[in-house]
């Protein structure tokens, strides 16, 4: 009799300190919960905070590309790997190529300098032309196409020379933009000798 008594007051003590260290285990464990739910609602608040103010404003980059339609510096990546094709990008070409972006595609001329340096950073990551032809070919008309390439026939012809290169290039773009050999030549006549309609007539 004696020894259980004995017996269950140990069992007594031990379940008390099992149920104490319990109680400490749940209390740490809650504490560590209660912590990592802050630090998560700091970060996620931040991230959001982040987000949103991206979604305003954007990044500075992003700001100043958002001025610009995708078709326009498709537009202008073209027209410089015209005119740097040659391995030069002469004054002349340069500023024929500020010209056209101005007058013939409607920038700005505030605007312009910052289309060119966009449409260079994007010309130089990537290996061909075939992503601005195709999102070209996604929107713009024949005309507009034929725009295109009356423009690179311009910015070849301003230094009064064609190179190889230049002509081997134009030819692919036409092939890129779905225009036919015939719609090529006569924009290259154009740029050449202008509208020969109106002076037949």
């Amino acid at each position: 009799m004696k020894k259980t008594t004995r017996k269950n007051k140990s069992g007594l003590r031990r379940t008390v300190r099992n149920k104490d260290r319990n109680k400490e285990l749940f209390s740490a464990s809650w504490k560590t919960l209660e912590q990592s739910l802050i630090d998560f609602e700091r970060t996620d608040m931040r991230d959001w905070k982040e987000r949103l103010v991206k979604s305003i404003i954007g990044t500075p980059a992003e700001a100043v590309q958002e001025r610009f339609k995708r078709t326009h510096i498709a537009t202008c990546v073209i027209l410089l790997e015209i005119a740097k094709t040659d391995y030069e990008f002469s004054s002349v070409e340069k500023e024929t190529t500020h010209a056209l972006l101005k007058n013939e595609f409607a920038i700005p001329e505030e605007d312009v300098d910052d289309l060119m340096k966009i449409a260079e950073e994007k010309r130089e990551s990537t290996v061909d032309l075939w992503e601005f032809t195709n999102l070209i070919n996604q929107h713009y008309s024949k005309q507009e196409k034929l725009k295109i390439v009356g423009s690179a026939w311009k910015i070849i012809y301003s230094d009064k020379k064609l190179d190889k290169y230049e002509d081997h290039l134009v030819h692919v773009l036409a092939k890129l933009l779905r225009l036919d050999h015939d719609e090529l030549i006569e924009a290259k006549l154009q740029v050449l000798y202008g509208d020969r309609t109106e002076e037949d007539e």
